[in-house]
Formats: structure tokens, sequence, C-alpha cells
């Protein structure tokens, strides 16, 4: 599986580059901090498959990685998927080592 560092993906969106983000987290874990990725819980992905981009860079996050592995293989062994990242570390990483205004659970 293809992986990216928060210090990556923060470089990613400093540039400008195309790419997407998605956040396979749950509504009330959005509230307490995000990143600015679309939303598509873990539990809904079998329903939202078409919403991942399979023409660009497809970064994948949750809390600390965890959801987002199981996701991403999921997609790639029942859909064919080949341009998903994991964002290693999830949020918590992003919020040590990029942003600490964000708040940890």
């Amino acid at each position: 599986m293809k992986e990216i560092t928060v210090l990556e993906l923060a470089q990613l969106q400093r540039s400008g580059a195309d790419y997407q983000l998605i956040d396979v987290r749950e509504p009330n874990e959005v509230e307490i901090c995000e990143i600015g990725a679309e939303l598509i819980p873990m539990g809904s992905v079998p329903q939202q498959v078409e919403k991942f981009s399979r023409d660009k860079q497809v970064i994948v996050h949750c809390r600390s990685g965890k959801r987002s592995v199981d996701v991403i293989h999921w997609l790639e062994q029942n859909h064919g998927f080949e341009n998903l990242y994991n964002l290693k570390g999830g949020i918590l990483a992003y919020a040590d080592e990029v942003d600490p205004s964000l708040t940890k659970y």
C-alpha cells in the first residue's frame, strides 16, 4: 500500500496540487478537528465508491491511519483502485507535525 506523510501532504496543500483528500472518520470526529477533506465515513464507502477519483492522487485519512488502511485495502481489492494513498499517522500525526492548533482526541 502506498503512503504519504503528513509533511508531504502539507507540501501538496501549499503547492495547489490537484489531488483528492478523503476523511473516513465519523461526522462527530470532524466536528472536533478537520483538515479540509471530503467526508465519506468508513461505513458509507461501499455506497459512495464513485466519489473516489480514479484519475488523480487520492489521499485517505482517519484519526490514526487504521480505518484509512482498511478502506484502501477494500477499494483496491474490490474495485481495482491503484491511485490511493494512506495518510501515515492520520490526523493525529498532522496535529503533531503540521498544525499543533488542531484538537487531538
